[in-house]
């Protein structure tokens, strides 16, 4: 029996033998226009696994979607690193956090939403919630995905956000192509973010 296990701004995720994404009608949407971004959304999200399974990349597998609002995908078993990082190990952790963001980069992979919610700790580090995952090359688009981990890091991990973003960047910059200009690009989105906060 399928059992609903969180509830986010877009989807409602139930937990049966697989676990089961919906994204919801918003009823402030124009219905037609809902609609179409709903499947759009998780025609995207589908297909984003599909490659990430033709990679042996740690996600979820998709096991079935109705192409417009509903995607089940494999339960991945084990503790979120947002409860498993504050350990004596978040530097090897993190080091492989920044391994393998250099490799979704490299397919052309954003995820969107990196944090450590969205990890999972099982025989190796799994991604999850691939909700606001798209393909770009573009190197602005991976430098706000390492923007994206500094801040949660930040949040939720305050204590060691500095040592833990450190050891994920040096992973990420032998691994990731053009890493030089993905990290240059990321100073100029931090600076943009300062000067935001002041203004």
């Amino acid at each position: 029996m399928k059992k609903e296990i969180s509830r986010g701004a877009e989807a409602i995720i139930y937990k049966d033998k697989d676990i089961i994404k919906e994204r919801v009608p918003k009823s402030y949407r124009l219905k037609q226009i809902d609609e179409r971004l709903r499947k759009a959304r998780t025609k995207r999200e589908a297909k984003i696994l599909n490659r990430l399974q033709e990679m042996n990349f740690p996600a979820p597998a998709l096991v079935n979607s109705d192409g417009q609002s509903v995607i089940e995908m494999d339960f991945i078993r084990g503790p979120k690193i947002r409860d498993a990082l504050d350990n004596k190990n978040h530097k090897k952790l993190c080091a492989e956090i920044g391994k393998k963001i250099a490799a979704l980069h490299n397919a052309g992979i954003i995820h969107g939403d990196l944090t450590t919610s969205n990890m999972i700790l099982a025989e190796e580090i799994y991604f999850i919630d691939f909700g606001l995952s798209f393909f770009s090359s573009k190197t602005e688009d991976k430098a706000v995905d390492l923007h994206l981990l500094k801040q949660a890091l930040e949040s939720k991990h305050y204590k060691i956000w500095e040592s833990c973003f450190k050891s994920a960047i040096k992973s990420y910059k032998k691994q990731a192509d053009d890493s030089k200009d993905i990290l240059a690009r990321l100073e100029v989105v931090e600076l943009r973010g300062r000067y935001k906060k002041k203004h």
